[in-house]
Formats: C-alpha cells, structure tokens, sequence
C-alpha cells in the first residue's frame, strides 16, 4: 500500500507516517521501481500500536524503547509511569478547579455584600466635619482625576443610574 493508503487505515496523515518513518519508530519499507514507498501488513501493525501507544499520551523514547523491546522497558512499566502521571496531572487540575471555584464564589460574594450605601457614606462625611460643598468638591476632584473609578465608586454606593449620571454631570460643571 501506499503512504497515502497506510495514513488512511490508521487515521493519521501521510506527514505523521514519514515523521514516525523519520523518526525510526516505523522501518522504511521497500521502494517500487519508480522510488514509491510500499507498505506491508507487519508496517501497518506497527503503526497501529504506534497510534494506540501515542493516543495513551507516550512520547516518542517511551514508543521506541516498546517497540524495540529494550531491556527495562515493559509496556506494563511504561504504562504504569505513564498512568501515574497523569493522575499527578488530574490532581493538579483538580487543585487549580478548586481554586478557581473558590475566587469566583469569593467575587460572588463581595458583590452581594453591601458594606457601604450612599447613605452612610454621606452620614460618615457628616460626621467628620464635611459641607455639602466639601462633598461637592469630592466629587469634583474624583469625576477631574477619575472619571471611571468615580463611575464604579457610585455603582458601588448602589446609587441609581439617573442619580449617577445627574452627579457626574454636576461634578464636571463645576469645576
């Protein structure tokens, strides 16, 4: 069979059979009169289990060392090492879900909280001393050196959109 052919029945490309041909995982099969590669029945073996093994997530040495039968490297081994890490694997994931699990009910949180209402933050200005023209000012200098922090500050203060607006619309006037 053909490169083309051989790619086809094991689900690869005709680029991924010459790199394993290149890489020496697959033997180089004989050529045609014409120079064209022929594959067998014992290259298209091979190459399913060089499929199987790379689909289990082995790399290429681990490949090689199974199918040329190294001393030392059992596919039980092999398999076993592989196993092995990607339990290691999963828990780190695992690790980085329950954290991320643990920002995002965090975030939610906050944002049902309400610590601060516009009004106590206006009793608390009251309370230390401010005007109504010092609280003017206040929103004057943040809406000139802030314009987005200020338009969160209100949001956060669970001030109504027209009132926002109304404010930012003042603050910037009357500078």
């Amino acid at each position: 069979m053909t490169v083309t052919e051989l790619a086809r029945r094991c689900g690869l490309s005709r680029t991924a059979v010459l790199y394993y041909e290149s890489e020496g995982l697959l033997p180089p099969p004989p050529r045609t009169t014409g120079n064209y590669r022929r594959y067998g029945e014992p290259h298209l073996i091979r190459l399913a289990r060089i499929r199987q093994y790379r689909d289990a997530g082995l790399t290429l040495d681990d490949i090689r060392g199974l199918l040329d039968a190294r001393p030392g490297n059992e596919a039980s081994a092999v398999l076993e090492r592989r196993l092995s890490a990607i339990a290691s694997e999963i828990d780190r994931l695992r690790g980085h879900q329950r954290s991320i699990l643990q920002l995002i009910k965090t975030k939610q949180s906050f944002r049902r909280f309400k610590m601060l209402t516009k009004d106590k933050l206006v009793s608390i200005m009251r309370a230390a001393g401010l005007t109504d023209d010092d609280m003017n000012r206040f929103h004057q200098e943040f809406e000139s050196s802030a314009p987005a922090e200020h338009q969160e500050f209100l949001e956060f203060l669970k001030i109504p959109v027209a009132e926002i607006i109304q404010i930012r619309e003042w603050s910037r006037k009357g500078k």
